[in-house]
């Protein structure tokens, strides 16, 4: 089977949306041929079964060229391909769905956030079916929809690193976004400075220009509460680069919803990082005393002061139990299952 996807990026160099370079050489193993039409096309290395396509962000189109390209490439493109993977964007499925199903093309989509409209709606309904990986997010509702593992590509994500953790080092680390509650974070670190435990705390990531100032108040917010010695903050890297980060951790911070289910929940695990989250997907698979009930201050510094209370022994059975889940959800797994629920 030949597969069209369709994303916004392909730059395995970029912070956020760099593993997807790894998803698609996973992919090429199962089809036959891959084509990617991405809006922005970056650094990549993919093998020689995968076709890549940009509708120009690189060099600055106008969006009515995007138009013209994506148009353009889905029609000279359609002996290339049986089916369509829509990533994210539901955008494509409604500029171009009727066109895919009356051409003999199953088009699905994956879709995993917690916030959803009519929009997304309607292009479920050109889907033969809908992938998410949280039973939270906003397109589990569909009978369509296949729950799917999060793909963390436990190849390179692993705790095998000659890496000593740091004792009582705490890592936030994604998109700089009030959705990611990062200015929770920093409030839950000055309760921990305020209790006079001994700490250290990273926060790794970038911020998109129209979250710039949300930024800025984080930096101002952390030097307003004396954090200046143990909280550092750190620009976003590469995904392929970060193994190495989490593997100087202890601790793992991640405050999403539910409805996002965020794959670095999963690297930090796989990576051997006692991992909190506010996630509700969690709950039964690991530890529950690491799932924070609540995204307060108050309380997930308190998880955080017990969680490091832990003997050695009660920690590594924890972390022990969370690469286990980790590897149930690893990038092999998903990429498997993607091509049975595509090609059936």
């Amino acid at each position: 089977m030949k597969l069209l996807i369709t994303t916004q990026k392909i730059d395995i160099d970029d912070p956020i949306l760099g593993f997807f370079h790894r998803w698609i050489e996973e992919f090429a193993k199962q089809f036959e041929f891959v084509t990617v039409i991405c809006l922005e096309r970056g650094n990549y290395n993919l093998p020689a079964n995968v076709k890549v396509l940009s509708l120009g962000k690189e060099h600055r189109h106008s969006r009515l060229e995007y138009l013209f390209n994506f148009y353009r490439c889905i029609w000279r493109e359609r002996r290339n391909y049986d089916a369509v993977l829509v990533h994210m964007n539901q955008e494509y499925i409604l500029l171009s769905g009727l066109f895919w199903i009356l051409n003999g093309k199953k088009v699905f989509m994956w879709r995993n956030h917690h916030a959803g409209n009519f929009l997304t709606d309607l292009a479920s309904l050109f889907c033969s079916k809908v992938f998410c990986t949280s039973k939270y997010s906003y397109t589990a509702k569909y009978k369509k929809t296949v729950l799917m593992p999060v793909g963390v590509d436990t190849e390179i994500f692993n705790s095998q690193f000659p890496i000593p953790k740091v004792q009582n080092s705490i890592l936030f680390l994604g998109r700089i976004a009030p959705s990611k509650n990062v200015h929770i974070f920093v409030e839950v670190l000055g309760l921990l400075k305020k209790k006079g435990l001994n700490f250290s705390a990273s926060i790794y990531g970038n911020a998109s220009p129209k979250e710039a100032v949300y930024f800025e108040r984080l930096k101002l917010r952390a030097r307003e509460l004396g954090l200046e010695n143990a909280l550092k903050f750190y620009a976003g890297i590469p995904n392929h680069k970060t193994p190495a980060i989490y593997n100087q951790y202890e601790i793992f911070v991640n405050l999403s919803s539910s409805g996002m289910y965020d794959k670095t929940i999963f690297e930090a695990m796989a990576c051997g990082c006692l991992t909190l989250a506010s996630n509700d997907n969690l709950w039964g698979q690991i530890d529950d005393r690491l799932i924070i009930n609540t995204r307060e201050a108050r309380e997930i510094a308190e998880c955080l002061v017990r969680t490091l209370s832990f003997s050695e022994a009660e920690k590594n059975k924890m972390i022990q139990r969370e690469i286990a889940f980790a590897n149930t959800n690893n990038l092999q797994v998903l990429s498997t299952k993607l091509y049975l629920s595509i090609s059936s």
